[in-house]
């Protein structure tokens, strides 16, 4: 199990804890001048490293409030909050 560091609430268990995927996605300035595969692009397609990779978290059962850490998708180790 993660010991997830909620920058508000301090390390807490990550079944308080909700993901909310990869960190530093953004939304299109024009999405209807995407075909269809650029949307499908922006919907679907994330990276899936092995290694570091910044993810957003909601804190459900604590704070309520969303913040990024970098993980390990490897060994699910957190290298800063």
């Amino acid at each position: 199990m993660l010991l997830i560091p909620c920058p508000f609430c301090g390390p807490r268990d990550e079944v308080e804890f909700r993901y909310g995927g990869e960190a530093g996605i953004v939304r299109p300035k024009d999405p209807d001048a995407l075909s269809d595969a650029e949307w499908a692009d922006y919907l679907y397609m994330r990276h899936n490293p092995k290694g570091r990779l910044e993810e957003r978290w909601f804190h459900v059962h604590g704070c309520r409030r969303w913040f990024t850490i970098a993980r390990s998708t490897a060994t699910h180790e957190i290298e800063r909050e």
